[in-house]
């Protein structure tokens, strides 16, 4: 793969003055011009390699920047190799571990891992997201377009993208790619992709780097208030962190952050039950109430009697 190459040729060039395009296509079975590619790419990243033409040339790391493998501590590799790991948590192999342990090699003083750093960046999709990650990535390295069924808020539509990168953000899994049905690059969460395909290749072209900011992709439109019983503490403390609310006088907390979608937002505070009153907006207490009764005459439908008792 790609990236396996990429740092391939790297840790070869850590270890050697100088190599040529055709001894590292021959080491990984590839063309000199998929290696051409390749250098290309790192240079992009900032990674300053020089090719010199003619006899006695090569690939090489500019003087002055090379670093010396030796001068990662056992510290920093274990950092890497557990940032590895959480990869292969996520495509279900242990090609990342192998690789990091190719570039170990003659390495003093290397451990196999931490057993402090467990990350694993898999979720309770794994079964279904796996598959796509893969998919995903190969579409990216081949130039493929992809094509899919998307579900949003708004409601399911076919898409077709020139996907880019796959992004890990917000606990979850996105592919940034550009959207032919809104001529601009856009912002995809996998766990609403489904019927996935490999379409035709596409020709890249300059990519913006996505804004992940929090105000950008969840903006607040509007400002909530509750008021939410003290056994609730630890949801909120999960979920929007210590700093969301301020204990009352009465034992209460008073709740207050931005929220983007309104739905999101009323579903949130009906699963409180009876621990939850929203203060503001007061336009939208209204709305509540209305979730509430829709919720009780669906079961009044379904041949539940007022007087019904659960408990017997």
């Amino acid at each position: 793969m790609k990236l396996d190459r990429m740092i391939g040729i790297l840790s070869i060039l850590l270890q050697k003055d100088k190599v040529t395009a055709p001894e590292l296509a021959k080491k990984f079975e590839v063309s000199i011009r998929t290696i051409n590619r390749d250098v290309e790419t790192l240079c992009m990243a900032g990674i300053p390699l020089v090719t010199t033409q003619g006899r006695g040339g090569g690939i090489s790391i500019m003087e002055g920047y090379k670093i010396d493998r030796t001068l990662l501590s056992t510290s920093d590799m274990q950092a890497i190799l557990a940032g590895l790991r959480s990869l292969d948590s996520v495509s279900g192999t242990n090609r990342y571990v192998q690789l990091m342990e190719k570039l170990s090699v003659g390495a003093s003083g290397i451990l196999p891992g931490d057993p402090h750093i467990l990350i694993d960046l898999s979720s309770w999709y794994h079964d279904s997201l796996s598959p796509k990650i893969e998919r995903i990535y190969e579409a990216i390295l081949s130039e493929k377009e992809l094509s899919f069924t998307y579900y949003a808020p708004g409601g399911e539509s076919e898409r077709k993208i020139e996907p880019y990168d796959l992004i890990f953000q917000w606990s979850s899994w996105y592919v940034w790619g550009w959207c032919g049905d809104r001529k601009d690059f856009r912002l995809f969460k996998l766990n609403r992709m489904a019927d996935l395909e490999t379409e035709e290749g596409f020709e890249r072209r300059p990519v913006p780097m996505p804004d992940l900011s929090p105000q950008r992709v969840f903006p607040h439109r509007f400002q909530v208030k509750a008021r939410i019983h003290p056994s609730f503490r630890w949801r909120l403390v999960e979920e929007y962190g210590l700093d969301s609310f301020q204990e009352q006088p009465d034992g209460t907390l008073l709740f207050s952050f931005g929220f983007t979608d309104k739905s999101k937002m009323i579903s949130w505070i009906a699963s409180f039950g009876e621990g939850a009153e929203l203060l503001e907006p007061v336009k939208f207490r209204k709305d509540i109430l209305e979730f509430a009764e829709g919720i009780r005459r669906r079961y009044l439908e379904n041949g539940f009697s007022e007087d019904t008792s659960l408990m017997g």
